[in-house]
Formats: C-alpha cells, sequence, structure tokens
C-alpha cells in the first residue's frame, strides 16, 4: 500500500464534516441507530428495533424520567431523530414535523433601557410607584426607605464611601424630577466595618466567606492570646 492510501484511509472524521444531530443529548450513534432501524425492509423488525433504541434513548437521558409521560417524549424525539421519516407502529400518535418544529411565541417584553445599572430596574418602577403617591408622611417615609436601599446598592458596585445628597439626586434624577426630596430628612449612620457584597450565583457563598473570615478571625486573635 502506498503512502498515499494509507494517509487517506487514516483520516480523521470532524463533526464539522458529519451530519448534524438533531437531538445532540442523545449523540451520534442513536442517529446512526435509527438510520439503520429505517434501512430495514421488514416491518416487525423495524418495530422492534425501534423500541430498543427508545430503551438506548432512556438510558442515555435518564434526566427524561422528571418529565410528565415521559415515554411519549421519547418516541416523539426517535420521530424527530428520523426527519419523521420512520415507518414504525408506534404506541403513540405519530408527531406532525410542523408542529413539532414551531419556534415558541415571543413574549414581549419591555425593554426600556435602564438608566442607572448600578441600582437595577426594580429602583426605577419604585420611584415610579412613589412619584404617583401623594405628599405626605407616607411618601416621605418611602422615599427615606428607597434611600436607604439605594445607598446599599451603591456600596455594592462602588466601595467608596457616598453621602446622603448623592442618592437624594439621584432619585429625583431618576424621577425625571417627579420626586422632591423632603429637606432634612437624613438617613441612618452606617457602621465602618459594615460590607456589602455583590450578588453570587451561589446563593451560600456569602454565607461560607463570612464563616471562613470569622474563623481566621478566631484564629488570629487565640494565637495573640497565646503569644502574650
Amino acid at each position: 500500500m502506498s503512502i498515499e492510501n494509507e494517509q487517506s484511509s487514516c483520516k480523521l472524521l470532524y463533526n464539522t464534516e458529519r451530519k448534524s444531530l438533531k437531538l445532540p443529548e442523545y449523540g451520534r450513534n442513536v442517529q446512526k441507530m435509527i438510520e439503520y432501524v429505517r434501512s430495514i425492509p421488514d416491518r416487525d423488525k423495524r418495530n422492534e428495533q425501534a423500541r430498543a433504541v427508545v430503551k438506548v434513548m432512556e438510558i442515555l437521558n435518564p434526566q427524561v424520567h422528571l418529565q410528565e409521560d415521559y415515554e411519549h417524549k421519547l418516541w416523539d424525539h426517535l420521530h424527530i431523530i428520523s426527519n419523521f421519516n420512520l415507518d414504525i407502529d408506534s404506541p403513540y400518535p405519530v408527531p406532525v414535523e410542523a408542529e413539532m418544529m414551531t419556534p415558541p411565541a415571543v413574549i414581549p417584553i419591555k425593554k426600556k433601557p435602564i438608566k442607572a445599572t448600578h441600582y437595577g430596574r426594580n429602583i426605577e418602577s419604585i420611584i415610579d410607584l412613589i412619584a404617583e403617591t401623594e405628599d405626605g408622611e407616607a411618601k416621605t417615609a418611602m422615599i427615606r426607605s428607597l434611600a436607604i436601599y439605594m445607598r446599599q446598592q451603591y456600596l455594592i458596585w462602588n466601595k467608596d464611601s457616598v453621602a446622603d445628597e448623592t442618592i437624594f439626586n439621584d432619585i429625583e434624577k431618576l424621577s425625571n424630577y417627579r420626586i422632591k426630596v423632603p429637606e432634612g430628612i437624613q438617613l441612618t449612620r452606617i457602621s465602618s466595618d459594615a460590607t456589602f457584597s455583590r450578588p453570587s450565583l451561589n446563593p451560600n457563598y456569602n454565607r461560607m466567606k463570612n464563616n471562613h473570615f470569622q474563623r481566621n478571625s478566631n484564629m488570629r486573635r487565640n494565637n495573640n492570646q497565646r503569644n502574650k
């Protein structure tokens, strides 16, 4: 065998050169199995092999058991992978391609740009609500509570201290000056060792971080006492 023939026989097949997977969660081997089932001329044998492939799909995708009527979904997936071109006696109605491939309806969402990203969109909704409230003690209390919360949000993303006037000015600006912060309103003082952590994808991260910090502080305190 020549070198050229050896090189051609050892050619690597990349996924980019192969047929696209209809449902990647089942892998390429399942797709090949289904293509083989389609080629079986005997109908009874085709039905038998189709049931075997569905069992393999169930093993490869065990989380499907969490879904209601999962067997029906597996048979639907079988037809989807076969390009809806599998002539078998399915225990469930054969899905219609047009219905299965219809994209979901788009949910209308008002994508109003956020004026101040470090405060978030919910702050703007609260400000709109307060702006529509009649003047009085209740509105003043709402403005004060909002200012305290906005200061906390500000300190999450900006570690420097922030003056109360800055928060008040932001409230008036974000409300398009529909809100006028009453004179004399004061916010509670923040402790010098107070920290505000950014939201984490892991809800237990901040708690674990605080526990680790506390353990280190206790160890340092105990070491200092022993060294005295």
